[in-house]
């Protein structure tokens, strides 16, 4: 899988973050307007810029970007790791989302992370496994995140729903420090606003034979990029420092658009830390 943003879709993020024009951007690149804006529009070009001197004009790290030039990208993620987990990958609204299934082997009582656009693959994963779908996290409110959240709620009436959005029933909503039982696998939450008011990552803990935890991220982070900072570029940026980057080193993060990653690989590779 290709990374969601692109060389050139990461730069135009980070002239927005640091409120960089063109012109400044360009020069320091040593290039034209056109070639800056051909390389944002197409993540490629024919004379190669200075990446260090653009980087640091853009408030990202120049090394990191320069290995995303290079074409870096996370290793290949073997599932079977964690046994019981499951990454579906939908399309709609000209996009593509990942949404993620994950459930204890004993009990086979389950929980979904986000729904995607579609709903059958799900539903079908959750009979063929004969799976309890006790659980519906959302990482945030934006459409293609919970497209099929209806359709997959009136098929399993009994999950629970959990979100941080404010407009959520007292009872949907992420209580601090609470813990959610999937059998025998732990959910926690950790509050990631920025990229949406209600953003918040879910780390699932407690595998079989000791396996990392996992980190389900929405949209604050993505393999070697980040959401947009809708709600303040800083805050966004601030809390995947906090609250994701701070997670052990061979955490998978679970993004909701683009390829798996660890937090060791972003701690390494993602320009935008």
């Amino acid at each position: 899988m290709s990374l969601e943003d692109h060389l050139g879709d990461i730069i135009r993020k980070a002239r927005a973050m640091s409120d960089a024009t063109a012109s400044v951007a360009a020069r320091a690149a040593q290039l034209r307007e056109t070639e800056l804006s051909s390389l944002e529009d197409s993540g490629r070009f024919s004379k190669r810029p200075d990446f260090i001197a653009l980087a640091n004009a853009i408030g990202l790290n120049g090394k990191k970007l320069e290995n995303i030039a290079n074409g870096w990208l996370p290793a290949e993620k073997d599932l079977n790791t964690w046994q019981s987990f499951r990454m579906f990958t939908s399309a709609g609204d000209g996009m593509t989302v990942n949404c993620f299934l994950v459930w204890d082997e004993t009990t086979r009582a389950a929980a979904l992370f986000d729904t995607g656009f579609d709903a059958s693959v799900v539903l079908a994963t959750i009979g063929k496994e004969r799976l309890q779908l006790q659980h519906i996290f959302i990482t945030h409110s934006h459409p293609d995140h919970v497209a099929a959240l209806g359709e997959i709620r009136e098929a399993q009436p009994q999950a629970e729903v959990h979100s941080s959005s404010k407009h959520a029933p007292a009872r949907q909503r992420n209580q601090p420090g609470a813990v959610v039982s999937v059998g025998g696998l732990r959910v926690s939450h950790r509050e990631t606003p920025g990229h949406a008011a209600d953003g918040v990552t879910y780390v699932i803990a407690g595998w079989p034979q000791n396996a990392p935890a996992v980190a389900i991220v929405g949209d604050a982070i993505f393999a070697a990029s980040m959401g947009r900072g809708n709600d303040g570029w800083d805050l966004a940026r601030n809390k995947v420092r906090e609250q994701i980057l701070t997670l052990p080193p061979p955490t998978l993060l679970c993004p909701g658009h683009g390829p798996l990653t660890t937090v060791a690989e972003e701690q390494g590779n993602n320009p935008f830390f």
